[in-house]
C-alpha cells in the first residue's frame, strides 16, 4: 500500500506541475462541451413504432396499414395493454407509441370525431419532433381519405370544423422542451471522459519509456500490479472530476435534468473508466513513443465515436455496422448516461450495458497486464 501511495503521489505531482497538460485536462473539455452541443445533427428514419389498438376495427387496421407502409416507421410490437407499450418506450425498444382507443370507428361515423394518442420518446428532441411530424402527416392523410371514401357526412363535418376531425394528444417524454442539447450534452460528456482517459493514460506510460525511467522502475522491487494501479488511479480520479465538471456545466448552462441515481452513474463511470484506461494501458504496451500512442489511440477513438450512436442513430446503420457496435464500449456508456440522467433509469434498466462493460473491463485489462512485462 505504501508503494502504491508513493507512485500515486509521484503521478499527481507530475500532472499538476505540467503547465501544458493542465489546460488540456480541465479547460479544453469544458470548451468542447460548450461548443459541440450546438454542432451536430442527423437524419431520422426507421422510427420504432409500438401499437396499442383497442378498437380492432377496419378503420383502425387501415390507419395501422398507413404506418406500416411508411418508410419512416418500423413496427416493433403491439399489445392491448398500454403498460406494455410504456415499458417498451422506457427500455428504448420503441420510439413512438400509437394508441387507438376503443370506439374509434364508432366515433368517426356517429359523432364525426375521434381521438388518438401519440407517446413520443423525446430524449432526442429533433428525433422526437420529426416522429411527431411524420405521424401527424400520416394521420392527416388518413383523415382526408376517410372523408372522401365515406360520403357527405364527413365532408359536411369538415366544413363545420376548423381542424381535422381527429384530435391528436402529444406527450413528449424525457425531453418535454424538445431541446436537442438535452440529448447531445450527455453524449458529448461521455466522449470527453473517454478522450481524457484513453489519451493521457497511453501517453503517460509511454513517456516513461521515452525518458528512460521505465527501466529504473523495472529494476526496483515494485511489483507489476503496484506499478499499474499507481499509473491508472490518477487518471481514474481525473476522469471522475471531468465527469463532475461536465455535469455541473450541463446543469448551469443547458439546464440538463438529472432524473436518476447519481451514485449509479458514478458507479458505471468507474467501470467504464476501467475499460478506457485498460485500453490506454494496452496501447502503451505496444508503442515506444508518445506519437505512436497518440495515433493508435486516435484511430480506435474515431471508430468508437462514429459507431457509438452519438451522431448517427445505430438503427440507421447497416446491419454489419450495428453488429460491430456491440464491441464498442463508448456505445454502452452513452446509453447509460442518457438513460440515467434523462429517464431516471435504474440498475435493472441498464444491466445489459453494465454486464457488457464488466466483461470488456476484465478482458481488456487482463490482456494489458499480460502484455506488460516487468523486466529486470
Amino acid at each position: 500500500m505504501r508503494t502504491i501511495s508513493f507512485i500515486l503521489y509521484k503521478e499527481f505531482r507530475q500532472i499538476f506541475r505540467n503547465k501544458a497538460l493542465l489546460p488540456i485536462i480541465f479547460i479544453a473539455p469544458i470548451v468542447q462541451l460548450i461548443i459541440l452541443a450546438y454542432a451536430a445533427n442527423f437524419e431520422v428514419k426507421n422510427l420504432q413504432l409500438f401499437l396499442v389498438d383497442r378498437d380492432q376495427s377496419p378503420l383502425s387496421e387501415r390507419l395501422i396499414g398507413k404506418f406500416q407502409g411508411s418508410p419512416y416507421f418500423q413496427l416493433v410490437g403491439a399489445s392491448f395493454n398500454p403498460m406494455d407499450a410504456e415499458d417498451a418506450l422506457k427500455a428504448d425498444e420503441a420510439d413512438i407509441i400509437l394508441q387507438i382507443p376503443a370506439g374509434f370507428e364508432r366515433g368517426l361515423f356517429r359523432e364525426d370525431e375521434a381521438s388518438l394518442q401519440l407517446l413520443v420518446n423525446a430524449i432526442d428532441g429533433v428525433k422526437g419532433g420529426l416522429a411527431s411530424a411524420y405521424a401527424g402527416q400520416l394521420i392527416q392523410a388518413f383523415n382526408q381519405e376517410i372523408r372522401a371514401d365515406y360520403g357527405p357526412q364527413f365532408i359536411e363535418a369538415s366544413l363545420r370544423a376548423s381542424s381535422s376531425q381527429m384530435e391528436l394528444t402529444y406527450s413528449h417524454w424525457f425531453n418535454p422542451k424538445m431541446d436537442y442539447k438535452t440529448f447531445m450534452v450527455p453524449g458529448i460528456l461521455a466522449l470527453l471522459v473517454t478522450m481524457v482517459g484513453s489519451f493521457l493514460c497511453a501517453m503517460n506510460i509511454v513517456r516513461e519509456k521515452e525518458m528512460g525511467t521505465i527501466e529504473q522502475i523495472n529494476v526496483t522491487p515494485i511489483r507489476k500490479y503496484q506499478f499499474i494501479i499507481g499509473k491508472l488511479l490518477p487518471f481514474l480520479v481525473i476522469g471522475l472530476v471531468m465527469l463532475s465538471i461536465g455535469l455541473m456545466v450541463g446543469w448551469l448552462l443547458y439546464d440538463i435534468p438529472f432524473e436518476g441515481s447519481i451514485a449509479l452513474l458514478y458507479g458505471v463511470a468507474v467501470l467504464y473508466l476501467g475499460v478506457i484506461l485498460g485500453l490506454g494501458l494496452l496501447v502503451s504496451t505496444f508503442t515506444e513513443t508518445q506519437q505512436q500512442a497518440m495515433f493508435i489511440s486516435w484511430f480506435f477513438l474515431v471508430i468508437f465515436i462514429f459507431l457509438s450512436g452519438m451522431f448517427t442513430a445505430i438503427e440507421n446503420m447497416p446491419d454489419w455496422a450495428q453488429q460491430i457496435t456491440y464491441l464498442n464500449p463508448v456505445r454502452y456508456f452513452i446509453e447509460v448516461i442518457r438513460s440515467v440522467m434523462l429517464k431516471g433509469s435504474g440498475w435493472q434498466d441498464i444491466q445489459f450495458q453494465i454486464t457488457a462493460l464488466s466483461i470488456y473491463a476484465v478482458v481488456i485489462n487482463t490482456l494489458a497486464v499480460m502484455n506488460y512485462r516487468k523486466r529486470s
